[in-house]
């Protein structure tokens, strides 16, 4: 008995020091990442890595890839990610219950939003010169695409990891989403509305502010428990 309750502390012990060091991981490479595109973009120089990104999207260019495209795109759009929100939010206000989670949503969601529209403005970076294959107005550096799905399917995965038990579901969602996150930033090249760069850098961001987010309301949930339930502590017996 003792020895099995030794391993499962061990394991849950073991699960938790490679969950914190691949947080501290991606944290820290995402923003070692954006620092370094960033300066390269406030260079000005053109970037080989952009120009052989649009080869390789010309060199799978077909018919029917640029319909599949158009629908992976979209799953990044604001519209879809909007009501995929909203209907998140209410999931867990009423079905789940969990006030915290309706309340991770909107601020991972609408935070990456308001941050990319900053930093936009702030690089000033013009849209690729090739004809787009779809709509896109704005600036260009980071991809607002490709941040937003990093935030959004970033906290699904979140979720997903902490929440879903089988193993077996839970890792095929979490690679699922991931590659849904991939495609999503691969869209914004091949449709020529993005540079490489301004994917990557999406990515990045978007990882940082959801490991940020989700970190910040978590130490904001400890906070009001303990102010909702203070310790109260006994009072020693009165000596007679």
């Amino acid at each position: 008995m003792i020895q099995r309750i030794y391993k499962k502390m061990a394991a849950e012990a073991a699960l938790f020091t490679v969950e914190l060091l691949f947080v501290w991981t991606l944290f820290l490479g995402c923003i070692i990442i954006f620092l370094y595109l960033s300066s390269e973009v406030r260079a000005g120089a053109p970037l080989s890595v952009d120009s052989d990104a649009f080869a390789f999207a010309s060199s799978v260019s077909a018919d029917w890839v640029t319909s599949l495209i158009e629908a992976i795109t979209f799953l990044g759009s604001r519209y879809f990610l909007t009501t995929a929100g909203i209907a998140l939010i209410v999931y867990f206000l009423f079905i789940k219950r969990h006030r915290w989670y309706s309340l991770k949503v909107p601020v991972v969601a609408l935070g990456s939003i308001s941050l990319n529209l900053v930093l936009k403005n702030f690089f000033d970076r013009p849209r690729p010169g090739l004809q787009h294959l779809v709509e896109a107005s704005g600036l260009s550096f980071p991809s607002g695409h490709s941040m937003v799905a990093a935030s959004f399917y970033g906290l699904l995965i979140f979720l997903a990891w902490k929440h879903v038990r089988p193993k077996g579901l839970r890792y095929s969602l979490v690679v699922l989403l991931s590659i849904t996150i991939i495609l999503i930033g691969f869209s914004r090249i091949y449709l020529h509305v993005h540079y490489f760069t301004d994917v990557l850098a999406g990515f990045a961001a978007g990882f940082l502010w959801v490991i940020i987010g989700i970190w910040s309301l978590q130490k904001l949930e400890r906070f009001t428990r303990k102010e909702i339930n203070p310790v109260v502590m006994e009072e020693p017996p009165k000596s007679s």
